[in-house]
């Protein structure tokens, strides 16, 4: 405890000069800003910015490239909540965050947001002060048979995610597996459902299936219904009542916890992390009834686990030298650049750049605070602009967010395609969150899965005799027998209360 504390005040020393706090402050603004255009996410920003940190000091640097990270995944949950339009990791606030919009409650549902990842990022930071010397380790624990089973766990959160009917949300959720699977196999390099397109080859980008089936289908659903509208109802009342406060707490404390666990584990992070969060709290919150209409909930525990999952995944890369997301992945060429080898001995021969790293996430959750919170009446006066004057700058922010992941135009027309796949799907009142589950997590079972048969020579059993697997299948034939329960009972109490 005392030397967690003792290298915390020594992190502090280098985090507070004023040169790391200049640069903090650069990358989360410069985070926020590009979560709030569509489509622009970390990634695409940092690989901008990357050739950047040969001219600035170490440490400054990659404090900087942070704060673009995690100022990043607040900044989205902005455009998703007023728009409807996400990023990768901020998918599920549109479900409640939008409908909060729908009935004038933007302020509330920012003000949410905002304090929410405060508290997700705080915890993370406390669990990477003193657990990230040795919690990285249990990542190597996780064998592909244990992740296989981990994705299977995914899947069952879409009886949570959905807000139609549970059958309606399983074929959305088979397509969104369909669509994962177009692109080259890795393992044999055979091309698969591609209708020999070059396009194709790569599979679909998940930044157009996000915009697609959610900001250019809003976007054409409210031009067909030719309303003079806003992305708002009413004024913007940013501070909660007491009872409001009380219901954010429980929420983002679990969001917390659910992210800053995910966060460690390579593949999960904040993408899994804001769909494990929000089907934690539709089970046991006590107002579960009112997710998914424009509950506090489904906003805090989201924002609580994007934030929490965004810090976490710092320590597989700097306590064993695994990038666990394509982000990490730039972060550590950052390291590298400068001289860094992230791995076991980080921390023992670069102590300084390790702490002062954890401590600037801190500082750099309360530039986010007072950024974001506070100014949120002027970052929303820009979209109080007439909707039929906004939505072409909007289109012009996805068309651009789409082009710059892979600087293909062809991205810009399978955005168009999945925009008006993602209108059909309003007029037909089909949930596209499930879809996007599928999309994200059915490649990675397919992976996970062929390596655990190649591992254990084509043998089943492997899934049983791991305990990690062996132990998340048995939650999920629990989990299954439970809803089959809980559906019977409905199911007889139903004529009864007709007849009543």
């Amino acid at each position: 405890m005392m030397d967690v504390l003792h290298n915390l005040a020594f992190g502090f020393e280098h985090a507070l000069t004023l040169q790391n706090l200049m640069f903090c402050a650069i990358g989360c603004t410069v985070g926020t800003f590009v979560g709030l255009l569509p489509g622009l996410g970390p990634l695409a920003t940092i690989s901008l910015l990357l050739p950047l940190t040969y001219s600035i000091p170490t440490t400054s640097a990659l404090i900087m490239l942070a704060g673009i990270y995690y100022g990043a995944q607040y900044g989205d949950s902005v455009s998703a909540i007023t728009m409807k339009i996400p990023h990768a990791s901020s998918i599920v606030a549109c479900i409640d965050g939008y409908q909060m919009t729908l009935k004038g409650k933007t302020g509330l549902a920012l003000f949410t947001a905002g304090v929410s990842s405060f508290i997700g990022g705080t915890v993370a930071i406390v669990v990477l002060s003193f657990l990230a010397p040795s919690l990285g380790e249990v990542a190597l624990l996780f064998g592909p048979a244990d992740y296989c089973a981990l994705m299977l766990v995914g899947f069952v959160c879409v009886s949570f995610v959905t807000s139609g009917s549970l059958l309606n949300g399983l074929a959305m959720c088979l397509i969104g597996v369909l669509l994962g699977q177009i692109g080259t196999d890795v393992t044999s390099g055979a091309q698969r459902f591609t209708l020999d397109l070059p396009s194709l080859a790569d599979g679909i980008g998940l930044v157009s299936v996000a915009l697609g089936c959610f900001g250019i289908a809003e976007i054409t659903k409210n031009l067909d219904e030719r309303d003079e509208r806003t992305p708002f109802n009413g004024k913007i009342d940013l501070i909660p009542t007491w009872a409001e406060f009380k219901r954010i707490i429980p929420s983002a404390l679990r969001g917390s916890a659910v992210g800053s666990f995910l966060g460690i584990l390579p593949g999960g992070g904040p993408v899994i992390a804001q769909f494990a969060a929000y089907a934690l709290d539709k089970k046991v919150s006590k107002y579960r009834d009112e997710i998914g209409t424009g509950a506090i909930e489904g906003v805090a525990g989201q924002a609580a686990a994007d934030e929490a999952a965004a810090r976490t995944s710092f320590i597989p890369l700097m306590s064993i030298g695994i990038p666990e997301n394509p982000v990490m992945a730039l972060m550590m060429a950052a390291f590298i650049i400068k001289g860094i080898q992230p791995g076991p001995n980080m921390i023992s021969q670069h102590g300084e750049l390790f702490w002062g790293l954890v401590a600037s996430m801190w500082v750099g959750n309360v530039f986010l605070v007072v950024l974001n919170v506070p100014l949120v009446r002027y970052w929303l006066s820009v979209f109080k602009i007439p909707y039929n004057v906004l939505f072409p700058a909007i289109l012009f922010f996805c068309c651009v967010g789409t082009f710059s992941v892979n600087n293909n135009l062809e991205d810009i027309y399978t955005t168009a395609a999945f925009g008006l796949l993602g209108y059909v799907f309003m007029r037909l009142d089909l949930d596209a969150a499930p879809l996007m589950l599928g999309f994200i997590l059915g490649p990675m079972l397919e992976e996970y899965f062929r390596r655990a048969m190649l591992l254990s020579r084509g043998s089943f059993m492997t899934f049983v005799n791991r305990p990690i697997s062996g132990t998340l299948l048995g939650v999920i034939v629990v989990f299954m027998a439970w809803q089959l329960v809980s559906f019977a009972r409905s199911r007889r109490q139903a004529p009864v209360v007709a007849a009543a």
